[in-house]
């Protein structure tokens, strides 16, 4: 067994290819991961073999677990490659359900477009073995009005159906699926350390993810975890982790956070 890079008394960081690495791991609940796509990072020159990791990403995740993939794409001679699509069908060959198609918006753009809209958003795809086995939904969307109004469900013959009386609104309802969050230095992370990595995405982004589709003591997974911002937010949910990264420096900086934020923890 491959020994760990780092370790908290909730999880172990890894320092390899998570390709290697993977197979010696137990099974898990959750993968939170954004990995490097198209050729918007080099990466030092890392590969990134995406069928074998989607493969071993079915199978090391447990029934009604969930994969969050965290994707955009590139502009190649003037087109979009949709390469996040075609990663989005693999997984759905190889027996993954594509529960939903979520949106990350970022509040700016990296850098400004000539001939299209500025580009300010990834994909989110929310992929399960079977059913997910937890949803805990995020309620924080004021409701404006007070009652949901008259309740009617369209049919297939395009005529209305009265479908009863329903419940009055709470204050806050359950949010959509497109998730905005600021970014940049002092918005996805406070950890200055963690901006050594080329491609971070934010804390809040991670944090409700692991919140929403996992329970206390439930495994989490990144395996390509970058600067740590993910075994970083489950030491702060009380959710036990895995993670891998291929880049030493990286581990270095991931460790690093991770322990700020346990011992933080353990002083509380």
């Amino acid at each position: 067994m491959i020994k760990p890079y780092y370790e908290s008394s909730l999880g172990k960081l890894y320092h390899g290819s998570c390709e290697d690495i993977m197979p010696e791991l137990e099974h898990v609940d959750l993968t939170v991961t954004s990995p490097p796509y198209d050729n918007l990072r080099d990466y030092k020159g890392y590969v990134f073999n995406f069928e074998e990791i989607a493969k071993e990403l079915f199978r090391i995740t447990k029934d009604g677990g969930v994969v969050v993939w965290i994707v955009g794409d590139e502009i190649i001679n003037g087109s979009e490659t949709a390469e996040s699509f075609k990663q989005a069908t693999y997984f759905k060959t190889i027996g993954f359900n594509i529960h939903d198609t979520m949106i990350y918006a970022k509040n700016g753009f990296a850098s400004p477009s000539n001939n299209r809209y500025h580009q300010t958003f990834e994909y989110m795809f929310i992929l399960s073995k079977n059913a997910p086995k937890t949803f805990n939904p995020i309620k924080d969307k004021l409701n404006i009005w007070d009652s949901w109004g008259k309740n009617t469900k369209r049919q297939k013959d395009g005529s209305l159906k009265d479908m009863g009386e329903r419940k009055k609104k709470t204050k806050f309802g359950m949010r959509f699926n497109i998730w905005q969050y600021s970014v940049g230095a002092g918005n996805s992370t406070k950890d200055k350390i963690a901006f050594e990595h080329p491609a971070i995405f934010p804390e809040a982004l991670a944090y409700d993810h692991i919140l929403s589709w996992s329970n206390p003591n439930d495994i989490v997974l990144d395996p390509m975890a970058g600067s740590g911002t993910v075994p970083k937010m489950c030491e702060k949910l009380n959710r036990k982790w895995l993670a891998c990264e291929i880049g030493e420096e990286y581990c270095e900086i991931a460790a690093k956070r991770i322990e700020a934020e346990a011992s933080q923890l353990k002083l509380w």
